[in-house]
């Protein structure tokens, strides 16, 4: 069965403005980020996922675990960091679509915290908030067949891949097949899934973002479940995933790339005929004078002709 939820316009919004955002990172070239930002990304994907659990280490620890380095604290926090990080390692390893992967990754990142790593469940759970039950997972009789339904949806269905990456997400955190382990797993796996849209999400820390908007996380899933579909929670992640992907450009310098790299790319790019408008609109980022320059360059390397004047020029691609 398709899990429940509806494509509003809110959802076609957002999902217009992340396809946007990754038609800047193929003109800024950043489907893999320079060594530095993977690096500092990883460190703060890591530690906000945990954080969210309540792991205690701050980002220098994790930075220091990361780098080989010893640190002083609770061990549990520290065996998690490190299963983490061997985790995420490997994230390109994982398949995806195959519930064997999506359990040796549980089994990766619980290995030592927990007496089961890498099985479903095998009693009834209830998420606690404060002192009340929050959320009734379904019978752990049901996780294994709810599980295999899920993981049909997305190699199956139709919608997008960033849609499914949303709603595999939330079906997972509403199933809770594990007895522990169920948020980070969430998340990881929902980056898995993104990377099959765009190599770059490997490196973009939704997490962070996560984290920043804990409450709000935790109000999402909570409206959800009274609701019975996903829809406002893919709502919820879209955003977090546009401002993550929008952060991760930000701090990407794009004003650094050179005028090969960009005129390369839009002549791939735009139609026959275009205009200085729709250069800029393609290399955000860019001023006008600088727009300006290049397509005059590109006229004087003859890769393009120019015809009209003032609001009226257009350029028109040659060969």
């Amino acid at each position: 069965m398709k899990p429940p939820y509806e494509i509003t316009n809110k959802i076609l919004y957002l999902y217009g403005q992340i396809a946007e955002a990754l038609g800047l990172c193929k003109t800024l070239l950043l489907v893999k980020p320079e060594a530095r930002l993977r690096k500092q990304n990883r460190i703060k994907t890591i530690h906000s996922s945990l954080a969210i659990e309540g792991n205690t280490l701050d980002i220098e620890h994790v930075t220091a675990l990361i780098e080989n380095s010893r640190v002083i604290g609770p061990k549990k926090d520290i065996l998690e960091v490190q299963n983490a990080i061997k985790a995420y390692d490997q994230l390109i390893d994982f398949d995806p679509y195959t519930i064997n992967d999506f359990l040796n990754a549980h089994k990766m990142l619980m290995n030592g915290l927990i007496e089961t790593p890498g099985q479903f469940r095998q009693k009834q759970v209830g998420i606690l908030k404060g002192s009340k039950v929050q959320h009734i997972a379904p019978s752990h009789s049901m996780v294994t067949e709810l599980m295999n339904d899920l993981f049909d949806y997305i190699t199956s269905d139709n919608d997008t891949d960033m849609i499914k990456s949303c709603v595999f997400h939330y079906e997972m955190e509403f199933i809770h097949p594990f007895e522990d382990g169920n948020g980070r797993m969430g998340r990881f796996w929902q980056t898995r899934l993104l990377m099959e849209v765009s190599p770059i999400f490997e490196y973009v820390p939704i997490e962070e973002t996560i984290k920043n908007n804990q409450e709000l996380y935790y109000q999402t899933l909570e409206v959800a479940d009274k609701s019975g579909q996903s829809t406002v929670f893919i709502e919820f992640m879209l955003d977090v995933i546009n401002q993550s992907l929008g952060k991760t450009i930000e701090e990407s310098n794009p004003g650094n790339i050179d005028y090969q790299k960009r005129t390369d790319f839009a002549l791939s790019v735009l139609a026959d005929w275009f205009d200085r408008k729709d250069y800029m609109r393609l290399n955000k980022g860019i001023s006008t004078a600088t727009a300006s320059r290049d397509l005059k360059q590109l006229v004087s390397d003859g890769k393009v002709e120019i015809q009209g004047n003032g609001r009226m020029t257009k350029y028109k691609k040659i060969g």
